[in-house]
């Protein structure tokens, strides 16, 4: 009876896990969405714990004091880590929340196979076959996040060395091979070449990482997450578990549909993103060597501020730099403000703007930005014509033209925002220091481009007070 009762809630939380996932496709939604999977996982953790019934010897779950225990701190840990990150750190946390999922795959994976070796693996290589794989990808999935966690918080630096890729490709072949003898036995010791496996895995996940480029970072994020998916989907299978196979199944589908939309954002494939070592972290003042012809220009908040209160038509296009800041509430005051004096003011939304997919979509939401005033990329670009003044917000490489003008950039083919279309370009940077692409951009000394230097959320409270002060 009780067995049935717990199929029955893993049929409701698998359902829970699509309506979620189907609300998080809504900015208006999403929150509600997320609630509605977390009360599913809910349902389906407390659901195990207490009518779980092991099919070999018939016994519930025990030592329930270590399980509780593990979910307290958990919950605890988890729950305090996400009221204090800052949503520029919001992209270190998805990497490390993910990595977790990774190992918990290595994990069970390990724990699985001590419990196989115990005995004769004669006839169990369908088992030890998804043990295998689900630890494979699991431990790439965690060591993978954890370098890129390292990366995108400025503790890791982008690092390659001479034929890494042809290293990493060999390295690849090596585990499959020693994977395939695990599983079908007769060379070595199981455990042997099972442990040898996991820490060849584990070096592949840094190896694979390491060289990527942080303009790539949202890709990789995205790649990884699907690996973790997957490899809870072999959990799933391990475990005849219906809801750890569609959890896992659903989030490495989806994670590979967002990285197959991210590669087509940047016009790039999968394959040129893992081997192109693009956006090497470059960190060179693109002033003191301008190819461009023209001059940068230097605009006053003062005068900025005249060019947008007198504007019929406002884009905003944020960036890094704002997440940076903190000045997504500065930058929604200035959109209230412009628009208690008529005028229209739209977001700009990049697919790859930030350091993580919808990055800016979530900043702008915690400032409670109307969702309809986020606006993809298609469907803004054909509005630039008509904008009076466009208003760059520590964006970079997704508002640069040479995307389209220069075929020896590392940039060339990705779409951009077409900003450049403006009557007006007032770009607001630290410095003139080149974006994540390592590259200098042409849009700072094109005619129409003023340049509003300093810290964004100085800045944007600067611009504020100028137009108040207009009246």
């Amino acid at each position: 009876m009780t067995t049935h009762i717990l199929q029955i809630i893993y049929l409701i939380a698998s359902v829970t896990f699509i309506i979620g996932l189907k609300f998080l496709g809504n900015p208006a939604t999403a929150r509600k969405g997320n609630l509605i999977a977390a009360f599913g996982m809910g349902i389906a953790i407390f659901g195990t714990i207490f009518l779980y019934t092991s099919p070999e010897s018939g016994q519930h779950l025990h030592n329930l004091a270590f399980i509780f225990g593990a979910l307290i701190v958990g919950t605890v840990l988890g729950f305090i880590a996400a009221k204090k990150v800052q949503m520029t750190a919001m992209p270190e946390m998805v990497s490390l929340f993910n990595g977790m999922g990774g190992a918990c795959a290595m994990l069970i994976s390990i724990i699985e196979f001590q419990h196989l070796s115990d005995g004769s693996l004669v006839g169990l290589e369908s088992k030890l076959f998804i043990i295998i794989v689900g630890m494979i990808i699991g431990s790439i999935s965690f060591s993978g996040s954890m370098i890129a966690w390292g990366k995108l918080s400025g503790n890791v630096k982008d690092k390659s060395f001479g034929k890494q890729q042809l290293i990493n490709v060999g390295l690849l072949l090596v585990i499959l091979v020693l994977a395939y003898f695990t599983i079908m036995g007769g060379v070595m010791d199981a455990s042997t070449l099972f442990y040898a496996v996991l820490t060849l895995s584990l070096l592949y996940g840094i190896l694979f990482v390491l060289p990527i480029g942080g303009a790539d970072m949202p890709v990789v994020i995205s790649l990884l997450n699907s690996f973790t998916g997957v490899a809870a989907a072999c959990g799933g299978f391990l475990y005849d578990n219906k809801v750890m196979l569609v959890g896992g199944i659903l989030v490495g589908s989806a994670g590979t549909l967002l990285t197959i939309v991210m590669c087509k954002a940047m016009n790039r494939s999968l394959l040129n993103v893992l081997i192109g070592n693009f956006g090497g972290g470059a960190t060179g003042d693109a002033a003191t060597s301008s190819s461009f012809e023209g001059s940068i220009k230097e605009v006053s908040a003062s005068d900025a501020a005249i060019l947008m209160r007198y504007a019929k038509k406002v884009i905003i296009v944020p960036g890094y730099g704002l997440a940076v800041a903190q000045a997504q509430h500065v930058v929604h005051d200035l959109e209230l403000l412009l628009e208690s004096e008529g005028v229209e003011v739209k977001y700009a939304i990049h697919p790859v703007a930030g350091r993580m997919p919808g990055h800016m979509n979530v900043l702008l939401a915690e400032s409670n930005v109307s969702y309809d005033k986020l606006v993809e990329m298609e469907e803004i670009n054909p509005e630039f014509n008509t904008t009076d003044v466009v208003l760059v917000v520590g964006a970079n490489d997704v508002v640069n033209p040479a995307a389209k003008t220069d075929p020896n950039s590392p940039i060339y083919g990705m779409p951009i925002l077409d900003v450049e279309n403006a009557a007006n370009v007032i770009v607001n940077k630290r410095s003139m220091k080149a974006g994540y692409a390592g590259i200098e951009n042409e849009l700072f000394y094109k005619p129409k481009t003023s340049m509003l230097f300093g810290d964004a959320k100085k800045a944007l409270t600067e611009l504020v007070s100028e137009i108040k002060a207009l009246g």
